[in-house]
């Protein structure tokens, strides 16, 4: 029997890897390759020859897998999808990853820009693009966690700081105001800042009790906790989208307001900040989440 003949097993007919490939529309190469990578198995390998079987109801899935690949879906999410079968499930895990593409592509995109003025020379070009404005902000009570971390780490402490924090706000009176990230020295990837993350809470007494309870329980952890009264200030700030505040494009933004500040005459008067006023999972790539600001007199 040739490898290009079809065969009956004993539950429906059974294609030989050449068959199969042509049913598919692949390649018995490629073929190879999902069976090593696990994502699609044979149905039988002759013991003898070592000659690869598939069942006709197989087709689908190997264009779905060759579909898959083509949009550099990594393997494991391929066989998640693959796995969940047809229906909502697998169109809910595709859609999931595609929405990572988009925001990742988004970032890219506003990275690239970012470098392009670099290495252009031309800066201020770039920085024209962020409209900079000044507002005036109370004076608040805020309660906060501040840690030393690395930028590749910043993204993920700033998630879970502020939600430890707007959970830790419903015992201090509520959230009062827009939560932010302080820098209050350089983050990036030689420098570990500290950077610290902020809440406004409404009611300072209860505010004080509950930096004091969290002292007494806090031990080991990498960050340390407090409650203060931040003065009214103002502030030059720059709006920004998800796309943008990806490190490092979200320099750009930064150097843009410090640029307008030095050609209005303003002088920072505290530590950079970040306000992120929108709901960070229900928004896209382009929608704006974040003002990127200074203290200023």
């Amino acid at each position: 029997m040739t490898e290009d003949a079809v065969v009956d097993g004993p539950d429906q007919e059974l294609l030989t890897i050449g068959a199969f490939a042509a049913r598919a529309r692949l390649s018995a190469k490629a073929l190879r390759l999902y069976d090593r990578l696990g994502l699609l198995a044979p149905a039988h390998v002759g013991e003898a020859t070592g000659y690869r079987y598939y069942r006709a109801g197989q087709v689908e899935r190997a264009r779905l897998v060759a579909m898959l690949r083509q949009l550099d879906m990594p393997l494991a999410r391929i066989a998640e999808v693959v796995g969940a079968g047809d229906g909502p499930a697998a169109a809910g895990l595709l859609g999931a990853y595609w929405a990572d593409v988009e925001a990742r592509v988004a970032g890219q995109r506003t990275l690239a820009e970012y470098l392009r003025g670099r290495l252009s020379g031309r800066s201020s070009e770039m920085y024209g693009k962020f409209r900079v404005e000044t507002v005036e902000t109370p004076a608040q009570v805020v309660i906060s966690e501040k840690r030393h971390t690395l930028a590749d780490e910043l993204p993920a402490w700033i998630g879970a700081a502020l939600g430890r924090l707007e959970e830790a706000a419903r015992e201090c009176g509520g959230v009062a105001g827009v939560p932010y990230v302080a820098y209050h020295a350089e983050v990036s990837m030689e420098s570990d800042g500290p950077a610290e993350a902020c809440v406004p809470v409404a009611d300072e007494a209860a505010a004080r009790a509950w930096a004091e309870r969290s002292r007494e329980l806090g031990g080991g952890r990498a960050w340390a906790t407090a409650v203060r009264v931040e003065p009214a200030r103002r502030l030059a700030y720059t709006r920004i989208t998800k796309a943008q505040v990806a490190h490092p494009q979200i320099l750009a933004a930064f150097e843009a307001v410090e640029e307008w500040m030095a050609t209005e005459g303003l002088t920072a008067t505290g530590p950079c900040r970040e306000l992120y006023f929108a709901d960070w999972a229900s928004t896209g790539p382009e929608d704006p989440v974040c003002d990127v600001a200074f203290p200023v007199s």
